[in-house]
């Protein structure tokens, strides 16, 4: 597209995206907020699909902990959690007038079509934005690893985490002052240091697609239209 880097992405959120610093659940301003910022990104002629986590909901691994719930369930019971986000991101996009479909890996036909892929590519050519949900339908695995399997299969030229820091640096910049964002890094440089800002088999997948990662900053308004449009913003995880 004509003043846009990428033409297709994928945007990888947080279920915390949903809520206000801290909380959880699903804030009704804070889900504007990203819908928002989703919507700059539409605008600005780039096809997006979205998967969001269901943190703000569910974490599978820990409600089992201490607990009767078996951790598959737990896992599962995550699942169905990223399906009621994608439902929220939905009817907010739509709202501003964003057509919208939500495909979702574990099959619920009142609500959401499953995932087909080419199904998903011609919603995107049509100009919707695509949200995959129940991540890939498995217990034990990271929806960031889902991301990165719906980027690969709808063959996305970026993959965008959106965090809530400004990309990946030298230590935990919360904890440390002193720690330095890092504007490069190679898969191998991810998979290898156990980073630990993405999946390392999300990262092992985005590599053998040939699909570079940027780490950025969900919180500062305009960032993710700003990458889409080519701005050198966050942390860059490419080949090299």
């Amino acid at each position: 597209m004509a003043g846009t880097k990428y033409n297709r992405v994928l945007l990888k959120l947080s279920g915390e995206g949903l809520c206000q610093p801290g909380g959880s659940g699903i804030d009704g301003k804070a889900l504007r907020k990203l819908a928002e910022e989703i919507k700059l990104v539409v605008n600005a002629g780039v096809q997006v699909s979205v998967v969001v986590g269901g943190g703000n909901l569910v974490r599978g691994s820990a409600i089992a902990k201490d607990s009767p719930i078996e951790e598959t369930t737990g896992h599962y019971m995550g699942m169905l959690a990223t399906v009621i986000n994608a439902l929220a991101v939905q009817d907010t996009l739509e709202s501003l007038g964003v057509p919208t479909r939500v495909q979702s890996a574990i099959p619920i036909a009142s609500v959401c079509e499953p995932v087909i892929r080419r199904k998903a590519i011609r919603h995107l050519e049509k100009g919707r934005v695509v949200i995959f949900a129940a991540g890939t339908g498995n217990p034990f695995v990271t929806t960031d690893t889902g991301a990165a399997l719906r980027a690969s299969e709808i063959r996305a030229d970026v993959l965008l985490k959106a965090t809530k820091v400004d990309g990946v640096y030298t230590a935990d910049p919360v904890k440390d002052p002193t720690a330095q964002r890092i504007d490069n890094l190679t898969y191998n440089d991810v998979i290898d240091k156990r980073l630990g800002v993405i999946d390392v088999s999300a990262v092992d997948l985005c590599q053998r697609s040939g699909i570079p990662i940027i780490v950025l900053d969900l919180t500062q308004p305009g960032h993710m239209r700003d990458v889409a449009c080519g701005a050198k913003i966050g942390t860059l995880i490419h080949a090299g």
